[in-house]
């Protein structure tokens, strides 16, 4: 998917949600046990139905499912799968966080752009250029790189300075990577929490999109990320994972989420016209 494709379907959609889909086995409803012998896809497929029209990309983390053995990377490609097949217009992240070097990210990529119905990658940039460009070479794919995360352990290394130039590492990071890459291929993670600080970001990457974790569940304002982050084309995928996903164990959890993803795109149109 181009820039221009998503920035056409934030438009048209009038949202920049992207719903998280870390769907807990000990989390999603009971009753899908007895429904199905893949109870996280049928969890997965009634979320996607119910929010397809509200959201413009999904964000599987694929911790929830490879710590379910094969049975559990089973069920995200059939979801991958059945969003591409049934919702094409939106843009699927594979919330992997990979980081490896040569010929390893060569493999990893291989695995999520070449195998599988990916747009985006979340890749961790700790071990530099050679870590990030394999992912990069696959046409129409975009990483997503971690710039400054939402949690607080970001403060162990992201804010560490340079001696000499007092350039915090979490911006080296912005500046350096965009020799790598460009913004029609790459993007950023900035938390949600740490909203107060995208303006300077945005004056480092001015045109890239930004991935934004942290709204909701984890407390981070939807309106600061909105006013200090948005550029011309948007700019920003703000996510929502537990907000939306698990509104309701109830049989009718698949409404509630909708609900929950209204409510939040609702918002989003109306800052849309504000900081448009």
């Amino acid at each position: 998917m181009t820039r221009q494709e998503l920035f056409s379907n934030i438009c048209r959609k009038r949202s920049f949600l992207c719903v998280g889909l870390d769907s807990d086995i000990n989390k999603i409803p009971e009753h899908l046990f007895d429904l199905s012998d893949d109870p996280i896809f049928e969890f997965n497929r009634a979320i996607i139905d119910a929010t397809a029209d509200l959201c413009v990309a999904y964000k599987p983390n694929l911790a929830f499912y490879e710590s379910l053995g094969t049975a559990g990377l089973d069920a995200l490609e059939r979801t991958v799968d059945y969003i591409a097949a049934n919702y094409p217009d939106q843009f699927i992240i594979a919330d992997a966080k990979r980081g490896d070097i040569g010929n390893t990210a060569s493999m990893y990529a291989r695995s999520f752009f070449g195998n599988m119905n990916f747009d985006a990658l979340t890749v961790a940039p700790y071990m530099g250029e050679d870590s990030v460009t394999p992912f990069l070479a696959y046409e129409g794919k975009w990483v997503v790189l971690l710039a400054l995360t939402s949690n607080s352990g970001a403060f162990d290394f992201q804010f560490t300075k340079d001696e000499s130039t007092g350039e915090p590492l979490f911006e080296k990071v912005l500046r350096t990577s965009q020799q790598w890459g460009n913004a029609d291929n790459m993007m950023y993670v900035v938390g949600a929490t740490k909203a107060e600080m995208l303006a300077d970001i945005r004056r480092i990457v001015p045109e890239h999109f930004l991935l934004v974790p942290g709204v909701g569940a984890q407390g981070g304002s939807l309106q600061q990320v909105a006013k200090n982050g948005m550029n011309a084309q948007c700019g920003l995928l703000v996510n929502s994972s537990r907000q939306i996903i698990y509104a309701s164990s109830a049989p009718d959890f698949a409404q509630a989420a909708r609900t929950e993803a209204m409510k939040v795109q609702r918002e989003m149109e109306e800052l849309l016209i504000i900081n448009g």
